[in-house]
């Protein structure tokens, strides 16, 4: 141990700090959308599902503004979908920071279950629904995106938006299903081990000469704020 005149030397633990040259990614997924309505499919833009912000999906992009607008962001990113456009508006507009769009980070195409009905689906635990979930695969629904084709669109367009950004912290509002297999994908696990991503939740990642680090997943403690100051 090295001491000096006033005592022993001392190494305190500090903050993390982004390392020189990295991208550092925050993945805000969108506000929660409108529902389903049997026989009432979502509009579609390129064949997908489209849906607007529910009422609380509005509430909860404000929520994120509220407890983002701090952060030192330097670059603001949404899909070509609504719902992520809606959900970035506010904090776009507090930041003053206009929003790129990056259409390969939208949504898996879910094919004959495209424009809502994954979530009736879902509800009725369909067959096909359980294969999916015990197959973890995308394309176990009848014409859907593979796991691999939409694994490799997604971290394509964050490596390419990491280079185009790099020392800088970069904000993508995107969707569950693109934050799920790109985690999954980074970190070689399961292909469905990162599902189920909350509403407006954040995840962070950082990009640091050729790989990729997580430091944060499905982070949605401002949504529930009012709770904790009850």
């Amino acid at each position: 141990m090295t001491t000096n005149a006033e005592g022993p030397q001392q190494f305190a633990q500090h903050r993390w700090q982004r390392p020189a040259g990295s991208t550092e990614i925050i993945l805000l997924r969108h506000g929660a959308s409108q529902p389903f309505v049997p026989g009432e499919p979502f509009p579609l833009i390129d064949g997908q599902g489209n849906p607007e912000l529910s009422a609380t999906g509005l509430d909860q992009a404000n929520k994120s503004a509220k407890r983002l607008k701090q952060e030192p962001i330097d670059a603001l990113y949404a899909t070509n979908m609504q719902r992520t456009q809606q959900t970035i508006a506010p904090l776009a507009e507090v930041l003053g920071l206009n929003v790129a769009i990056e259409r390969d980070l939208r949504e898996i195409h879910l094919g004959e279950w495209e424009g809502g009905l994954l979530r009736q689906k879902v509800a009725e635990n369909d067959p096909i629904y359980q294969q999916m979930v015990r197959e973890e695969r995308w394309d176990a629904i009848p014409g859907a995106e593979s796991n691999e084709r939409f694994g490799d669109r997604c971290v394509n367009a964050l490596e390419k938006i990491a280079a185009r950004h790099v020392g800088q912290l970069v904000l993508c509002t995107v969707h569950g299903g693109v934050i799920g297999t790109s985690l999954a994908r980074m970190t070689g696990s399961r292909p469905f081990a990162f599902g189920g991503a909350d509403n407006c939740s954040v995840s962070q990642i950082i990009w640091t000469d050729g790989q990729w680090t997580i430091r944060r997943f499905n982070d949605s403690s401002h949504l529930f704020e009012q709770l904790h100051h009850a």
